[in-house]
């Protein structure tokens, strides 16, 4: 697993979150004058939990949940590539907004996650929905940003596939379970189309594309619409 390098902590002040940029500067200074042999074997990921949450859809206070700083970091450099608002620095990756919505996005498809779909989706479609997950996921940031992204947080091939596993499986219970999100019709389609930077092309050529912008778009309210609906039973701790 990569080391953390130039990525920062989370600080979080009660009742507020604090983004605040921590150089490792001295950490890197030591591995430094450390012998080679010393550095390879000693170089290692810090982490902390930053984040505990319980609800009913996940056994409740006698199954608490956890998200990772490293984790919730890389969730929220995810949503600042997302933003076409934010202009990023190496000093300044993402925002507290963007650290707020990675959150909840992870607490709400974690929760979505948990529960039951029926008819149960076989390991294959799991499998499918996970490719389909990076693909938006790349279309959406490219894959060079995603990787840096990864990198930057010690994110690890393992981790991201938890990631897109827990939200194949939260798609596929708002899919089957809510509203049907993942094969939009011909016509929610061209009434997108006339809404983006496409337009100009013919619609079967940026089908593909319009796709799974219309899905991406679909899920991301959907998921946050569902953690709206479940503060009421929710318990979050900044930790």
């Amino acid at each position: 697993m990569p080391s953390l390098g130039h990525a920062h902590r989370l600080f979080w002040l009660p009742g507020l979150f604090t983004c605040v940029l921590a150089a490792k500067s001295a950490t890197a200074d030591a591995q430094q004058q450390m012998p080679p042999e010393r550095t390879r074997a000693e170089r290692a990921v810090v982490d902390r939990t930053v984040v505990r949450f319980t609800a009913p859809e996940t056994g409740g206070s006698a199954s608490p949940r956890f998200i990772f700083e490293r984790v919730l970091a890389f969730e929220a450099r995810l949503e600042a590539l997302a933003d076409p608002g934010h202009r990023p620095s190496e000093l300044a990756p993402y925002s507290e907004t963007h650290v707020r919505t990675a959150m909840e996005r992870h607490i709400a498809e974690t929760l979505l996650a948990s529960l039951a779909i029926d008819p149960k989706p076989s390991a294959g479609t799991i499998e499918a929905q996970m490719t389909l997950a990076r693909a938006m996921l790349v279309h959406q940031l490219g894959a060079d940003r995603l990787r840096t992204a990864a990198a930057s947080e010690g994110i690890d091939t393992q981790e991201l596939r938890r990631l897109f596993r827990r939200r194949a499986l939260a798609s596929l219970y708002l899919h089957h379970m809510v509203a049907p999100m993942l094969a939009p019709r011909d016509g929610e389609l061209r009434e997108l189309h006339q809404k983006t930077p496409f337009m100009s092309q013919p619609f079967e050529k940026v089908k593909p594309e319009l796709e799974r912008l219309y899905v991406s778009r679909a899920l991301a309210e959907a998921v946050s619409a569902f953690y709206q609906n479940a503060r009421s039973r929710l318990s979050v701790t900044v930790l």
